[in-house]
């Protein structure tokens, strides 16, 4: 019961010191931007840095993985970037499609090319 216990204090320590600090400033962004107009230059530039920083994070991770990632091949690790790709183009330029689309392949891959 303790071992329970520990583990269940990990994920409530995770999600105060992770989660909670940064879900308030996304709430605080959400009410002050709620009278933007959607397709106002400040909107577009900042959907724009967004999306810079997620291809960033997506380059590295693909190009220079640690841990586990770096048992997966490249081949695998860039044909989920291309799987993502295409559904973000397909599915109306959603990024989360494009995410999900490309998380689904890398774990598919991954199982299918690591023993």
């Amino acid at each position: 019961m303790s071992a329970m216990h520990g583990e269940l204090w990990l994920y409530g320590a995770l999600v105060v010191a992770g989660f909670l600090p940064h879900e308030i400033w996304r709430w605080i962004g959400m009410v002050l931007s709620r009278g933007l107009d959607e397709r106002s230059e400040i909107v577009i530039w900042v959907r724009a840095v967004a999306t810079a920083i997620l291809a960033g994070v997506i380059a590295k991770l693909t190009l220079a993985p640690t841990g586990a990632l770096a048992a997966i091949p490249l081949a695998v690790r860039l044909g989920a970037i291309a799987v993502g790709f295409a559904a973000f183009l397909a599915l109306r330029r959603s990024v989360l499609a494009g995410v999900l689309a490309g998380e689904a392949a890398l774990m598919l891959g991954a199982a299918l090319a690591v023993p």
